[in-house]
């Protein structure tokens, strides 16, 4: 009951969409309303009513049955449910996991699961219906790529079957729960711009999906890995040893700082704090100074090759920024150091 005072939900009470004592009519509107689902009703009497209020792609519901019901939806895929009790408990039994959510619990169906719903008498909950087209993959890119997950059509995978958002997080869930219901419109058209409309419902969107058990481990142990990362004096991380001996074996070709971050098995953030850390400067200075180092190398070879040679083959395609910094890294020009060395072998 306590999520129930909590939350001002009048404008979706106000919004029924239908009332019933049949049974076959309630699972017939529900189908029309969510997804074809199987019912098992238990004996009691059937007060099932549905009020239902769109933000814009997001959903809002308030379902009850009345009696003890059991609920098996077929699979959907192209959208996720955050179901929270108002009164009454539900059991969630999914791909071999059971949970039971009370009231001021929340739980959260991903795409593509199993389920079974048991309502237990007299339940009723708060329905969010997320669009799972509201998580771009692109805006995930960085933390899947820490997961190793898959974008399938262009969206978000899903790591984890149902699960039971944290205690801690609630409060936060709560308030853009009541931020998403203060935002529904009081007349027929919504005066908010569409452009903020859709900034918020990916927020909200983005807020379920990323606290998921998995993607919650996954930023724990990239926490870690910074943590352990910048603990290391310099010299001594592994981290960076990683990432030097991937840009020598890669002096020619062009390297991003996703790329870098990737060999280094660090978050570009973390990556940006070593570089700066251990060798005073961003990593794509970095990059550049191992470059000029080994065309110094290579100049100071005395192998016959030519100052644009040198520059092409570790990756400068301009002799002109080539030679620039080049100079500011070794007090002279590229030009220089060939004519000093030739110098030093004409003395010997």
């Amino acid at each position: 009951m306590a999520v129930r005072s909590n939350l001002d939900l009048s404008k979706i009470y106000r919004a029924p969409v239908f009332q019933t004592r049949s049974a076959r009519d309630a699972q017939y509107e529900l189908s029309r309303q969510l997804i074809d689902h199987g019912l098992r009703w238990h004996p009691g009497d059937v007060t099932a009513s549905l009020h239902r209020r769109e933000l814009d792609r997001i959903s809002l519901m308030i379902l009850q049955y009345g009696t003890e019901v059991e609920v098996s939806p077929l699979a959907f895929d192209d959208f996720a449910l955050v179901q929270m009790p108002l009164r009454g408990s539900v059991q969630i039994e999914c791909e071999g996991t059971s949970i039971h959510i009370a009231p001021g619990e929340v739980a959260v169906v991903p795409p593509s699961c199993t389920v079974r719903l048991l309502w237990e008498p007299r339940c009723e909950q708060l329905i969010l219906r997320i669009p799972n087209s509201l998580l771009k993959a692109g805006d995930w890119d960085h933390y899947r790529l820490l997961q190793n997950a898959d974008a399938r059509a262009g969206n978000c995978k899903w790591e984890d079957p149902a699960y039971k958002m944290r205690p801690d997080l609630l409060e936060q869930w709560v308030g853009l729960l009541q931020q998403a219901v203060a935002m529904l419109p009081a007349g027929a058209t919504n005066p908010l711009h569409p452009a903020w409309l859709n900034h918020f419902e990916q927020t909200l969107a983005s807020f379920v999906y990323a606290h998921q058990p998995s993607m919650l481990e996954s930023a724990q142990h990239a926490r870690e890995a910074e943590a352990s990362a910048l603990g290391y004096r310099p010299g001594q991380c592994p981290q960076l040893d990683r990432l030097e001996s991937y840009i020598r074996g890669r002096l020619f070709a062009p390297l991003s700082l996703v790329d870098l971050a990737r060999a280094a098995g660090v978050t570009t953030r973390t990556l940006n704090a070593i570089c700066h850390r251990h060798r005073g400067v961003a990593p794509m200075t970095l990059v550049r100074n191992l470059r000029l180092d080994a065309a110094r190398h290579r100049l100071l070879s005395g192998a016959p090759t030519s100052v644009t040679e040198v520059a092409l083959e570790y990756g400068f395609g301009h002799l002109g920024r080539f030679s620039s910094y080049y100079r500011e890294r070794f007090g002279e020009l590229p030009k220089q150091t060939g004519r000093t060395l030739k110098e030093a072998q004409y003395c010997r």
